[in-house]
């Protein structure tokens, strides 16, 4: 599900819409764009590209413009389940004012992930195999 590129929006929730750019779909190199929406306004659309693939435990991108930075997704197993980490270091593109953006919405930023997280897990559950 992780990644099923276009299917991020379906739980990313400030994605609109994901769209692979690269002829690869999967491994290092691929490339996707994000549009993305800032407190449910549509605001810009930037390119991600894979930098580290170790299936099925690691994911790495790197942000493009306008926002750069890293963000890692690991699955590690767990006692009945699996754990899935993201962590994000991105900063906006514009020197001072992207800083001081990227420290008033740093808090919006954890809740938007805290928030994909739990819809992800959602639809992974009701997508899953049925249960007795």
């Amino acid at each position: 599900m992780l990644t099923r590129w276009e299917r991020q929006a379906d739980w990313m929730l400030d994605a609109d819409r994901v769209d692979v750019r690269s002829d690869q779909r999967a491994g290092v190199g691929v490339r996707v764009d994000v549009h993305t929406r800032l407190f449910q306004v549509p605001a810009f659309t930037e390119t991600l590209e894979v930098v580290a693939w170790e299936p099925p435990a690691r994911l790495e991108i790197v942000h493009g413009p306008p926002v750069r930075g890293r963000g890692t997704w690991t699955l590690e197993p767990t006692l009945g389940g699996t754990r899935f980490t993201w962590v994000e270091d991105f900063e906006l593109g514009v020197p001072i004012v992207g800083e001081l953006a990227a420290v008033v919405y740093a808090p919006v930023a954890r809740w938007l992930i805290g928030r994909s997280q739990r819809a992800l897990k959602a639809l992974l559950v009701a997508s899953g195999p049925a249960r007795d």
